[in-house]
């Protein structure tokens, strides 16, 4: 049974269509949400869950009423702890953890210490707590399969019987694919005044309305790189973006033999996650077969980052270490979400980033009460800086 953390984002429903697919081998113990009560609704009258959970506790009520009157019994919880029960309850064997940001951490971290196999599509959690996940992953003998389509090409691309550290595979180098977005050759003096719904335009991967904005900016790239980080213990020089237009190849591992393996697919996130839920076998995910003759060319070409300055705020921040990475995410979020609210122009995101990063030092991530410290912190200071009249919405 398989319980999905963030079911009505686009993770989640492509969870759900995989599920749908293959109907004869899996079935779904818990639901949630944050307050999309409309579409948890219908997910849960298809799929017929034990559990369904809203975050939020009006929506909570609001589910509860409309289960009801649909003659349904599933029992509804709320808020963190819910989550947290729903993702460490003993029916589920398996958690797709799909809740996006810093909201994500807790209830991940619960399927952790339940030692459950986690499919791991929310990377905040190792951004923000890396070492204390990684930890807890070992201590629980849970077992972390990558979701994010690049860390699940670098799963596959590696030996299966591969041990720690990583260069005990032979490996020299992983290499993460970006799309490079909507704005990857968007004259350089237009970006300013980019909307929000041109920002979330992408070019090849249907997403939610955040991590839609962060691939603009390339931010998720550099989360990307430091979840790579913890995931496969490398060091941040054994990582290298590389932007690769068609999203065809989703990431490469370089053997200090010269050869380089590449995990390739159509850009379709329901090939990772059926990776996930089957592994180590395989099962339909409804991708369409990758037909390289239609597709011609490959391209491949290295980032500007005066372009993509929070791709190299990413680095910085795993530089600096400890809960510099938790500090980075948190006001990134704020940043997007006032973005998103035409609250703060798209080049000022990379600044209000720059700023809260370089005025918070950095702290040892020795316990979880630091780092949410940092992140509470962080998202304080970067609401008072949204106050100056320096940061502002600019465009129409």
């Amino acid at each position: 049974m398989i319980t999905i953390l963030g079911a009505t984002g686009s993770i989640g429903c492509s969870t759900l269509d995989v599920v749908r697919r293959n109907s004869d081998r899996y079935q779904v113990f818990a639901l949630t949400a944050n307050s999309q009560v409309e579409l948890l609704l219908q997910q849960c009258l298809e799929f017929k869950p034990q559990v369904a959970v809203m975050a939020d506790p009006a929506s909570a009520d609001s589910l509860r009423r409309r289960l009801l009157e649909n003659g349904s019994s599933i029992e509804v919880l709320e808020g963190v702890e819910g989550l947290q029960q729903a993702a460490g309850a003993d029916e589920a064997d398996l958690v797709m953890a799909a809740i996006v940001g810093a909201a994500g951490l807790l209830p991940t971290l619960a399927a952790v210490e339940a030692g459950k196999r986690i499919l791991l599509a929310n990377k905040e959690s190792l951004v923000m707590a890396g070492a204390l996940f990684m930890e807890a992953v070992s201590r629980h003998n849970a077992c972390l399969l990558p979701i994010d389509s690049e860390h699940n090409a670098i799963y596959q691309c590696l030996p299966h019987n591969y041990t720690d550290p990583i260069a005990r595979a032979g490996v020299r180098r992983i290499l993460l694919t970006a799309s490079g977005g909507p704005f990857r050759t968007t004259d350089l003096a237009e970006l300013k005044s980019v909307t929000p719904e041109r920002a979330c335009a992408h070019p090849n991967w249907p997403m939610g309305r955040k991590i839609s904005v962060d691939s603009a900016t390339m931010m998720n790239k550099g989360l990307e790189a430091i979840e790579a980080c913890w995931l496969f213990d490398l060091k941040p020089q054994e990582v290298e973006v590389v932007i690769h237009p068609q999203s065809i190849i989703h990431s490469l591992v370089d053997y200090v033999d010269g050869s380089v393996l590449a995990q390739m697919g159509n850009p379709d996130m329901r090939t990772p996650i059926a990776y996930g839920m089957a592994w180590p076998q395989r099962i339909d995910s409804g991708v369409e077969p990758l037909d390289l003759v239609k597709i011609g060319q490959l391209d491949f070409e290295a980032p500007d980052l005066e372009r993509f300055p929070c791709l190299q705020l990413a680095f910085d921040a795993v530089a600096a270490g400890g809960t510099a990475m938790a500090i980075l995410n948190a006001v990134n979020e704020v940043a997007v979400e006032a973005f998103l609210n035409r609250r703060l122009g798209f080049c000022q995101i990379a600044e209000l980033n720059r700023e809260v990063l370089e005025a918070l030092d950095a702290q040892p991530v020795d316990n979880l009460q630091r780092v949410l410290d940092a992140d509470q912190r962080a998202r304080d200071l970067a609401q008072q800086l949204l106050k100056n009249q320096r940061f502002g919405w600019k465009g129409n």
